[in-house]
């Protein structure tokens, strides 16, 4: 058994997972303060076609205006944000055990997958434009590649460790 193949593939596998729980914390941490977020996309809106710049302007406002108004609904991205910061932990299993937790991997590329349907389907019904929809299915297709590699190579870690048996 070639123990050097076997410590490099693991390091490579912990990268990927690294790469995963990064974005999911990111995306968790950056949940909380959406309207803060908002306006300073507002503020360099420029930057942005006109459609973005209109979208961003309508979601601003809206956040604004809930805020001030019904501020409790805010919870609810609070719980967004904390389910994000669950999911990052999630993947600590994996990275110290890819072999045994190959299923949160697994996991994840469901849930890559999954926000396709949920973008196109939830998103039509809400209203919310084409463009924005395929923004969010791109946070599926980046996070699928490191679930894909890390995928691939814990099947060929599994297959090399079984053989050497």
């Amino acid at each position: 058994m070639n123990t050097t193949y076997i410590y490099k593939t693991i390091k490579r596998i912990k990268i990927c997972i690294w790469i995963i729980i990064t974005g999911l914390a990111l995306s968790g941490l950056t949940a909380f303060p959406i309207e803060t977020e908002l306006s300073l996309l507002i503020k360099h809106s420029t930057a942005y076609p006109a459609v973005m710049q209109n979208w961003l302007n309508q979601i601003y406002h809206a956040v604004k205006t809930t805020n001030q108004t019904y501020p409790y609904l805010s919870y609810g991205t609070d719980w967004l944000a904390f389910a994000h910061l669950m999911l990052a932990l999630l993947f600590i299993g994996p990275l110290k055990q890819p072999l045994k937790n190959k299923w949160v991997i697994q996991f994840g590329m469901i849930a890559c997958i999954a926000i396709f349907p949920l973008a196109f389907i939830a998103g039509g019904i809400r209203g919310i434009p084409l463009f924005w929809r395929l923004i969010d299915c791109s946070f599926g297709l980046l996070g699928i590649i490191p679930l894909l590699i890390a995928s691939i190579m814990i099947n060929k870690l599994e297959n090399t460790i079984y053989k050497g048996l």
